[in-house]
């Protein structure tokens, strides 16, 4: 049995009323808000609310799920460092135990995978819907409205249609989590071959595992015989295995806030993985082959930098919200694309991307600032490495991250805290006006 987390004690003194207030501490420095509002601050009454930007010191849930600590660069999965699975697991592996907290046994994962896989089929009505998107929109936004779509494909999701209480049951949690971790990877490839000018193939080859599947969907192209590099595919799996959890991250945050106000699944996840493609997140995949791109050479790196922080310009794929050093998920995906090279050849902005990094992580003004390269910085040279173009590599990483999504989803759905999630807001108009022509 775990220990019980050891709590400290707070003491605010209000000078002005005199009145001391007491708050238990746990062990990461939290603190309940429901203590902030026994303070009377001001004397009206009303508590203390606390002005976040970008939430940064709140945490409006508590989890098992995934565990960071950004100074010294950890990440772990239920406990389990992401080196290790990366090396030892498979994605799907790592989505069970994201979703229900244990590795699974032998059969447990033989049953998961074979679930997932039967839920791989799309209906032809879906595939009319995607063939009826514009093939020159971005594939995030198509991808987007697929997932969307598929709440109209299982009305016996909708709680507006099955029952408020429909979610209560681990077993319609779990058919629902199947659903989506089995569509998602075929939505993407429908979509990718609807906008290459092709028929969607609406029945996935079984015979291949999860990853080879996608690299069939994307590399195939109505070749039945075609056969995935076994070396390519199994780095697509590590790939998603480094990206499948990462907190409240930009799409879990969104996730869970829609999920709060209690729509049906298919929504929140479509909501979140739309959050995750801006460029201040996975969308920066993109900003960074750009900026390699624009410098050119390794001959214009030094300039570039420079140029950089004479404008205090924010360098793509440099710096992260939570980690203050070297992102362990980037020393992940810089060592599997050597391997991956070593298969595919190198493309010529690798030197270019290497130059930048040993420059910035040897230069002062981003050592003083912790700002060290992220997931994104390596990234999207390893995914063009693989086959894919540069307009699916957000879609490729929300299809990893729904595995993160579906795991807090779930546990949201378990606790008995979860409330609406409607955030204070600090008022700075005008107190009162009347009306007057």
């Amino acid at each position: 049995m775990a220990a019980p987390s050891q709590s400290r004690k707070l003491r605010i003194i209000d000078h002005r009323t005199g009145l001391t207030y007491e708050m238990d501490v746990c062990e990461r420095g939290c603190l309940k808000s429901s203590d902030f509002s026994k303070i009377k601050a001001g004397g009206d009454g009303k508590g203390l609310k606390l002005y976040d930007p970008g939430f940064v010191h709140t945490a409006p849930v508590k989890s098992t799920i995934a565990f960071i600590d950004g100074r010294n660069g950890i990440l772990r999965y239920r406990g389990y460092p992401v080196e290790e699975l990366a090396e030892r697991s498979t994605y799907l592996e790592v989505a069970y135990l994201l979703c229900k907290g244990n590795l699974p046994t032998k059969s447990q994962l033989s049953e998961w995978e074979a679930a997932i896989q039967r839920q791989s089929s799309m209906p032809e009505e879906l595939l009319a819907l995607i063939g009826a998107l514009p093939r020159d929109s971005h594939p995030k936004q198509n991808f987007a409205t697929a997932l969307y779509a598929l709440i109209s494909f299982n009305p016996d999701a909708n709680p507006l249609v099955a029952g408020h209480d429909l979610y209560k049951t681990e077993a319609a949690q779990n058919l629902h989590i199947i659903r989506i971790m089995g569509k998602a990877a075929s939505l993407a490839g429908a979509i990718y071959v609807h906008m290459e000018g092709q028929k969607p193939i609406q029945n996935p080859n079984n015979s291949l595992n999860f990853s080879e599947m996608i690299l069939y969907m994307f590399q195939s192209m109505g070749d039945q015989d075609f056969k995935p590099n076994p070396a390519l595919a199994k780095a697509l799996d590590v790939i998603f295995v480094i990206l499948a959890e990462h907190e409240l991250g930009t799409a879990t945050a969104a996730t869970l806030h829609l999920a709060s106000s209690g729509v049906d699944v298919y929504t929140a996840i479509a909501g979140g993985t739309s959050a995750l493609s801006g460029p201040n997140d996975i969308g920066a995949v993109e900003a960074v082959l750009d900026m390699l791109n624009e410098i050119g050479s390794i001959e214009n790196v030094a300039f570039y930098i420079e140029e950089a922080k004479k404008s205090n310009t924010k360098l793509p794929g440099i710096g992260h919200r939570v980690y203050k050093t070297y992102d362990p998920r980037a020393k992940l995906i810089q060592k599997l694309a050597e391997e991956v090279y070593d298969v595919v050849g190198k493309d010529p902005l690798v030197e270019v991307a290497a130059a930048l990094e040993n420059a910035i992580i040897a230069d002062e003004y981003f050592i003083n600032r912790k700002l060290y390269p992220n997931a994104t910085f390596h990234l999207g040279l390893l995914l063009r490495a693989l086959g894919f173009p540069k307009q699916f590599f957000v879609v490729l990483v929300s299809i990893a991250r729904i595995a993160g999504q579906l795991a807090h989803w779930k546990e949201s759905m378990n606790d008995p805290s979860t409330r609406l999630m409607r955030p204070q807001q600090w008022y700075t108009g005008q107190r009162l006006r009347h009306y007057s022509k």
